[in-house]
């Protein structure tokens, strides 16, 4: 794909009626001059199947300047929505989508771009997500997509796909760290003054009864204070006297506040001090687990590899420098 003597090519579907917030996302995050902060500038391409003027629901206009010969050497391809789901798909941008899957280029459907990605068959078997309000028509459409409506992206392989509106941005940070690594990541999301990684998943927007008031201030409390100790030695019990709370109501509360278990979230947020140490000191892995708080090595990489889906070796090989890279 990609090479260091080129930019990473990047091409955006638009399409007429597009939402103009879908599509500024990831113009934002990749086709802005973000070097300082150690992303190298991407070469952009925004493209179309249809020619001529296209209209926004914002109500712009957008000239487009490239088709869809823009996919045949794209490194990624962005489909960041989509207008119509009665299967109105165009067959030239589905053709063109296979293709680009089918050489090695990586694939990112947000939020309702989902359908298309599985419309041109790229998703089954795949673990996938779209927007909840969708999931139902989704699963009816594709029942041989892996849909998990719960999470706000999911990436299986080369392909990555996240759930509605603002969760593209939580996609595209994901992205980020994965290419440039998670202190590029963090340093854009300050100045984009959002989170680097939201705790939870889309499960915490799914309509449902939320908790009272007093109860989310205390969990919330609690999520403050964790992130300040996350390596510390923490139980189910701990965390519940914490909060004030019996540990059966405040299992419950979490999972309805964050959208994932008390434990869940904390080895989320103990990967991801990992890789920050894994990218900017030469601590040893196991010196790295104990920092952390794993209470072993392994239980470091298991998470690691089921978070990020590569071992802690892999990911410093990547990001971090060459002489602190040792056999995993």
């Amino acid at each position: 794909m990609s090479s260091p003597s080129r930019p990473l090519r990047i091409a955006v579907i638009a399409f007429d009626g597009i939402s103009a917030f879908h599509l500024s996302v990831p113009l934002l995050v990749f086709g802005e001059n973000w070097e300082d902060i150690g992303i190298p500038r991407c070469e952009v391409r925004v493209c179309a199947a249809e020619t001529g003027m296209l209209s926004s629901n914002a109500g712009i206009g957008l000239t487009v300047p490239f088709g869809l010969e823009a996919l045949s050497d794209a490194d990624m391809v962005i489909v960041p929505s989509w207008h119509r789901l009665d299967h109105a798909y165009p067959l030239p941008l589905l053709t063109a989508l296979q293709a680009a899957h089918a050489r090695g280029a990586e694939i990112v459907g947000l939020c309702l771009g989902a359908f298309v990605l599985a419309e041109a068959g790229l998703l089954t078997g795949l673990h996938a997500t779209t927007h909840w309000a969708y999931a139902d028509l989704f699963a009816r459409q594709y029942p041989d997509v892996l849909l998990d409506a719960t999470v706000l992206y999911a990436r299986d392989g080369s392909i990555l796909t996240s759930a509605g509106t603002a969760a593209s941005l939580d996609c595209c940070l994901h992205v980020v760290a994965q290419k440039f690594g998670a202190e590029s990541a963090q340093h854009l999301a300050n100045r984009l003054v959002v989170a680097p990684h939201r705790t939870g998943g889309q499960a915490q927007f799914i309509e449902q009864k939320l908790p009272d008031v007093g109860e989310q201030d205390r969990i919330g409390a609690l999520i403050v204070w964790l992130e300040k100790h996350v390596a510390d030695t923490h139980s189910l019990a701990s965390l519940a006297q914490r909060a004030m709370m019996s540990k059966r109501s405040f299992s419950r509360h979490f999972m309805q506040v964050v959208g994932t278990t008390p434990i869940e979230w904390i080895n989320t947020r103990r990967v991801t001090l990992a890789q920050r140490l894994l990218e900017s000191t030469p601590s040893g892995i196991d010196a790295i687990a104990q920092a952390c708080g794993f209470n072993s090595t392994l239980s470091l990489r298991k998470h690691f590899k089921s978070v990020l889906r590569m071992s802690p070796s892999a990911y410093r090989a990547q990001f971090g420098h060459a002489e602190w890279i040792v056999a995993d």
